[in-house]
């Protein structure tokens, strides 16, 4: 079972579009030293919509190289046979399970979401669905989730629906070794208190330590003080995305002097206002 604090770990680029390797093993040093249980590279926070599968395996063979923790590789797209490819290409780099999102555009049935996963998860290695319908415009449905819960290598889910209801039935449903976990900084606090095991989260990139200490009181039943962690990062969960993710994460990290490059287009630069808005709350978080 997958539990804990993960980190949706952000890829730095050099001013060439490269991938910036030593960037990125000091960002893997950082999040190991501040008590992240998993990390979570190639996914969507680290742009994989923009990168190759060469790119992406690179990025999974560094984070692996360098990291002493749990590493879940990105590998979901909205192509089937190219999903196959990269879960594929994780577990022969080596990875400890991968994190698929549900295909995007092509709008599939919710039979052609299950088909897609069970495709996926005949790769022998652990599956963790991700709903993103905001991302996506494909929401992965309750009971789907739960069918999907019974196949042996589909052992979690990173949601993102913003749905409670439909949340509080999967958790209330499906299998006790099924790890659902936020992927919604916000709503981790909630997520956790109906049963989730953890956090996929963008804001760990930032403070991992202050996130993994509120997500490890939350799975040790202290509730009272995990909600005082909460309440004092929620402006912070929040402002990351006053622009599409992970463009205002990328920017933070550039404002603490941290290794996180360009962001890749179609996505751009963070605008002027919000550029101030953010270093305002990361002097006020005294982060900077």
């Amino acid at each position: 079972m997958f539990e804990g604090s993960m980190t949706a770990l952000v890829t730095p680029f050099k001013r060439d579009g490269s991938i910036d390797e030593e960037g990125l093993r000091e960002l893997v040093e950082f999040q190991c030293e501040n008590g992240t249980d998993v990390l979570v590279p190639s996914a969507t926070t680290g742009e994989s919509a923009t990168m190759s599968g060469l790119e992406q395996g690179k990025v999974i063979k560094i984070v692996l190289d360098q990291a002493s923790v749990k590493v879940i590789a990105g590998a979901g797209t909205n192509d089937t046979q190219r999903a196959v490819e990269l879960t594929r290409q994780a577990l022969d780099l080596g990875a400890d399970g991968v994190l698929s999102v549900c295909p995007y555009y092509n709008k599939p049935t919710q039979r052609g979401i299950y088909e897609h996963f069970k495709a996926v998860a005949r790769v022998d290695i652990p599956v963790v669905i991700y709903n993103v319908p905001g991302r996506t415009s494909c929401y992965i449905e309750a009971e789907t989730i739960l069918k999907l819960a019974e196949i042996p290598n589909i052992v979690g889910l990173k949601e993102a629906s913003g749905n409670i209801s439909h949340i509080t039935e999967v958790l209330e449903k499906c299998p006790k070794d099924f790890s659902v976990l936020s992927g919604d900084d916000p709503l981790t606090y909630s997520i956790m208190c109906l049963g989730g095991r953890g956090a996929i989260s963008v804001a760990s990139n930032l403070v991992p330590r202050e996130v993994s200490e509120m997500i490890h009181l939350l799975l040790e039943g202290e509730y009272k003080q995990a909600r005082e962690i909460h309440f004092r990062l929620i402006p912070l969960f929040r402002d990351l995305f006053i622009e599409t993710n992970p463009i205002p994460v990328k920017e933070a990290l550039k404002m603490m002097g941290r290794s996180s490059g360009s962001i890749r287009l179609p996505l751009f630069e963070l605008e002027d206002e919000n550029r101030a808005l953010l270093r305002n709350r990361l002097k006020g978080m005294g982060l900077i």
